[in-house]
């Protein structure tokens, strides 16, 4: 059975993409506090096991790292990858929302949409939802770094990964980065050209 290591993923109710479906998951946060399968600070993933999981998940997480801290996390993730694994990242896309905010006249505390959390503003895509920083206390939540599809692939590909796909939607930008080139069936799976 395929593995796939969830970083940051501290809630199960949250469902993973489609493609992971069949496929082992294992969670990994930094609180205890969520009971999650392995406690470990994304920084630190090279301390873990070599080769061990088929693809890493990273949804909303990497943008809690300074820039700097970044590629660490990032070539964890090769280390904890199998030769053939990939990964799937998913992050605010500022490029979008500059456009959307130049576009529209928007301030930073306009709304910028509504989410299950409540509504979402231009600060909150800048500097992280700003209510559930201030409900837990923990500055982690905060966005430290911010992403275009172009900084991203060029991170992706400074840390190492062999392809690298990068798209956007609903304000994110969306990669699959791979330690090698992508089978047909993996590529297929992915919705991948």
């Amino acid at each position: 059975m395929k593995r796939v290591l969830n970083v940051g993923g501290n809630d199960r109710s949250i469902t993973m993409p489609a493609h992971f479906e069949g496929w082992e998951k294992v969670w990994l946060d930094i609180d205890p506090a969520v009971k999650p399968d392995l406690v470990c600070d994304a920084r630190e993933l090279a301390t873990l096991p070599a080769a061990q999981f088929d693809a890493v998940y990273c949804s909303h997480n990497l943008e809690h790292y300074h820039r700097h801290e970044v590629p660490k996390v990032l070539r964890g993730f090769l280390h904890v990858l199998k030769p053939e694994g990939f990964i799937h990242v998913r992050v605010p896309d500022l490029g979008e929302l500059m456009r959307v905010v130049v576009d529209k006249g928007m301030d930073i505390d306009d709304v910028l949409y509504q989410s299950p959390a409540g509504p979402i503003t231009v600060r909150d895509t800048i500097y992280g939802y700003g209510l559930e920083i201030e409900r837990s206390g923990n500055d982690f939540f905060a966005h430290k770094t911010g992403f275009t599809r172009k900084s991203l692939a060029a991170m992706l590909a400074q840390c190492g990964f062999a392809q690298i796909y990068v798209g956007q939607g609903s304000f994110e930008v969306i990669a699959f980065a791979f330690r090698a080139p992508p089978d047909s069936e993996t590529r297929a799976l992915l919705r991948l050209p």
